[in-house]
């Protein structure tokens, strides 16, 4: 197959986006296929007379792939580096070449590359495209909202209130949470702009640094508890796997960072756990409205209760990802589930085209 392994924009998991996504570009040639990396907002300014001829270009577009930072992208210096410094979220000849491909592995994470909007429009111009639809992609994407749909499918989450920047009242005692919360951006990812806080003066100063990323923040009661995620492939849970951070929480830096966190999977959980865990996510997967795969993430207390935080729609897929990894503990190799997640998608969306 002929596919563009779509990376990078403009979110500020843009640097994971580069790494998974040629991961995935990496074992669909070593499959067979005519793969190729393409930055959605960058493009590809100096492409070949024949477009065609991108499929088959030596380097198949991996010289855009760096290493995860311990920092943030600067999403100022990328805007800056694009030649015709156009503000188009698609870049040169990204349209065209997506059509041209059999199917675009989606290997962006975070902002207008998770959120539907993306999707929408592939939707609009007739391009194949891998994960869920617009519409789960969109709920999903919104914390608060997603919040509101577990709560209503029997699903335990946290308590938790979006406040709006410069509309609502932000003080704690109007969100009715007590002390510890965690704040956090509505529509953010890769735990960027998380913050757990024990005082009221760390609460003001979370909320004007998670403010920056977003106008509307989630703030949620703290539950202290073991980190758990656990994937699902068309309607089917993976293993959950336990996430276990040598220093605080699942942040950016532990999530990317060689050796800063020790995972098990298949999770050492008592039996009933694990099928409780296993069964929440189906049942978030499709209370979400979502499709093909996706990836739910847990906290455990020390009660034995299970809570549900969010469900990501394109989980990562780099060296260091718990999807893969959980994955393999059900017998799938990294470049079979990729290939699993396009036939999937195929079945899910274009089967009758």
């Amino acid at each position: 197959m002929k596919i563009i392994v779509l990376a990078g924009g403009l979110s500020t998991e843009r640097d994971v986006s580069l790494v998974s996504a040629a991961g995935i570009c990496k074992t669909l040639l070593e499959k067979g296929h005519d793969a190729f990396l393409l930055d959605v907002f960058l493009g590809l300014e100096d492409a070949p007379e024949n477009l065609e001829d991108v499929f088959t270009m030596p380097g198949h577009g991996l010289e855009i792939a760096g290493n995860i930072s311990a920092e943030e992208p600067d999403l100022d210096a990328v805007k800056a580096s694009r030649p015709d410094q156009s503000d188009c979220f698609l870049g040169p000849n990204v349209i065209e070449l997506c059509r041209m491909a059999d199917i675009t592995f989606l290997g962006l994470h975070g902002g207008e590359g998770e959120n539907g909007k993306l999707q929408a429009t592939f939707d609009l111009l007739g391009i194949r495209y891998t994960g869920p639809d617009s519409l789960g992609c969109a709920v999903a994407m919104d914390k608060g909202f997603t919040k509101q749909v577990f709560l209503q499918s029997g699903i335990d989450t946290p308590a938790g209130v979006c406040l709006h920047k410069n509309v609502d009242d932000c003080s704690l005692a109007a969100t009715g949470l007590e002390l510890p919360v965690v704040v956090k951006p509505c529509s953010g990812g890769s735990s960027i702009g998380v913050y757990i806080v024990d005082t009221e003066e760390e609460y003001l100063d979370a909320l004007e640094k998670s403010f920056r990323y977003e106008d509307e923040v989630l703030v949620e009661s703290y539950i202290k508890g073991r980190e758990f995620a656990c994937g699902v492939i068309d309607g089917k849970a993976l293993p959950p796997i336990e996430i276990i951070p040598k220093t605080g929480f699942f942040d950016y830096a532990n999530k990317y960072q060689a050796g800063a966190t020790e995972e098990v999977c298949p999770a050492d959980i008592p039996k009933e756990i694990e099928e409780r865990m296993m069964e929440l996510t189906v049942r978030a997967y499709h209370a979400l409205k979502l499709n093909v795969y996706s990836r739910a993430d847990f906290l455990l207390d020390d009660k034995g209760e299970l809570y549900c935080l969010e469900l990501n729609t394109l989980p990562g897929m780099t060296a260091a990802s718990l999807l893969p990894k959980e994955a393999q503990a059900a017998g799938i190799e990294y470049g079979d589930l990729c290939e699993l997640i396009i036939r999937k998608s195929i079945e899910a969306r274009y089967q009758d085209r």
